[in-house]
């Protein structure tokens, strides 16, 4: 079963939930019983590192047909 984060609108505590999918944008109750929180949408962060291949020649546009 897919893991979601919420917010408590009353507390701010951040939590995590085990739901179907079909209840995961429902709202949900932290643990100090306050109902109403809200989920929370992860955030994606990528850095550089892969490079792009290298041309190795050959092809129409690789180098060697084209004029």
């Amino acid at each position: 079963m897919p893991r979601y984060d919420y917010r408590c609108t009353t507390c701010e505590e951040v939590y995590e939930l085990s739901r179907p999918m079909a209840e995961a944008d429902e709202p949900a109750t932290c643990s100090s019983g306050h109902q109403g929180a809200v989920r929370l949408f992860p955030l994606f962060a990528t850095t550089g590192g892969a490079l792009a291949p290298a041309a190795t020649g050959g092809g129409c546009c690789g180098g060697g047909c084209c004029s």
